[in-house]
């Protein structure tokens, strides 16, 4: 078990540290669950509630490497569209979107290649952060007015053609810790001692726990330690409602439960992330580091199939970003009137997205589909 020190009550530094303690104060000890969901999403301090430029130093993803991957996404998804016999609209939903960078990466693809595409497509950009939504209108202020894009709080309650997807959005839901004691599943909360926060066992704070392991044959071992994302499972179920026809795309770092629950796995998978450092002192500075967890893709397909959604294919991103754009030998990397210098430079940051020991082997597309029979996809065809 670990324990961090609280702030004295004068240190204007740490709201969220005041708050959380308060409440554990008055209520008694949290799940971690909870403390997780106020530490990256309390509406005013959390981590992810805040501008974009505090938190931007501490990781950084694939949209961030190079255009390319927005644009491929924009070939998928074009694809797509044509596999449900080009209907109009058609709904492209990102969830948690930010402050739309990859939005803008994939609309001003899809807008210059794929004009007919473009026509019948609606972006939603869907993003909790009222402060990352408000950067939306500028970044693609183009869009907008073209009618093709739009913002919003929560996926679309009724989506009758298109896909749902999200980059990176799962690993950071709050999840739930299960300790493995005497035969049993104990789950850690957060309560206090002295001026600490500290780990807390406690029987688990809803049937749905045990559900969780049993429904994928997951049997945890003495003194095992294992994330359930619950929410994660919420996630896909409402998305799926949602979906009417077409697709629901997840790309994210993870694995199937089989191997996200063995033996090289028993400690959990939660790290935290500041200021490019990595640790796994998860109670320290609430609302100032990212918190994220391996997902588990098993219990993505299992709850979406709650839904009506089925697996189409699972590959790694490197799979998935070759396929696409081996038809055209990456030609999608280049902007017009770029030297040679630019275009090697392009290709350097390409290999990063792909290659084994940079983001293409350690993130995974799950893409599952629904009200259409057997989807051959581009992107799948490694699968």
């Amino acid at each position: 078990m670990t324990t961090q020190p609280l702030p004295s009550p004068n240190d204007p530094a740490t709201p969220l540290r005041k708050i959380l303690a308060a409440r554990i104060h008055s209520n008694g000890p949290i799940s971690f669950a909870e403390f997780m969901r106020e530490c990256l999403y309390h509406p005013e301090h959390g981590y992810y509630s805040r501008a974009n430029a505090v938190r931007f130093g501490d990781y950084y993803t694939s949209v961030d490497v190079h255009p390319i991957f927005g644009r491929l996404l924009a070939r998928q998804f074009a694809e797509m569209w044509e596999l449900l016999g080009s209907p109009r609209p058609f709904l492209v939903v990102e969830a948690g979107a930010g402050v739309g960078r990859l939005a803008g990466h994939v609309l001003d693809f899809a807008a210059r290649e794929f004009p007919a595409f473009y026509a019948a497509l609606e972006y939603v950009a869907v993003e909790s952060s009222a402060a990352r939504r408000a950067e939306h209108a500028a970044r693609l202020s183009v869009h907008v007015t073209a009618g093709h894009f739009s913002s919003a709080a929560a996926i679309p309650t009724a989506i009758p053609a298109g896909c749902i997807f999200s980059n990176e959005l799962l690993d950071a839901l709050p999840t739930h810790r299960i300790l493995m004691e005497r035969g049993g599943p104990r789950e850690i909360h957060v309560g206090i001692e002295g001026e600490q926060f500290v780990e807390v066992l406690r029987a688990p704070s809803t049937p749905k726990l045990e559900e969780y392991f049993r429904e994928q044959g997951i049997a945890l071992q003495e003194g095992q330690a294992a994330e359930a994302c619950l929410e994660a499972c919420q996630w896909i179920e409402n998305a799926g409602r949602a979906l009417q026809h077409g697709f629901v795309l997840t790309i994210d770092y993870g694995h199937e439960a089989r191997a996200l629950y063995d033996d090289w796995h028993k400690r959990g998978t939660l790290l935290a992330y500041r200021n490019h450092d990595v640790t796994e002192e998860l109670l320290d500075a609430p609302g100032e580091q990212d918190l994220t967890s391996h997902v588990n893709f098993t219990a993505v397909d299992v709850w979406g199939r709650r839904a009506g959604l089925q697996r189409t294919g699972i590959v790694t991103q490197s799979q998935f970003l070759i396929a696409l754009g081996r038809a055209n030998e990456f030609g999608d990397l280049y902007e017009p009137g770029q030297t040679e210098v630019e275009k090697l430079r392009a290709r350097l940051l390409l290999k990063n997205l792909i290659h084994p020991e940079g983001l293409g082997e350690k993130f995974q597309v799950l893409v599952q589909h629904k009200g259409i029979e057997k989807p051959r996809l581009t992107g799948l065809s490694g699968y």
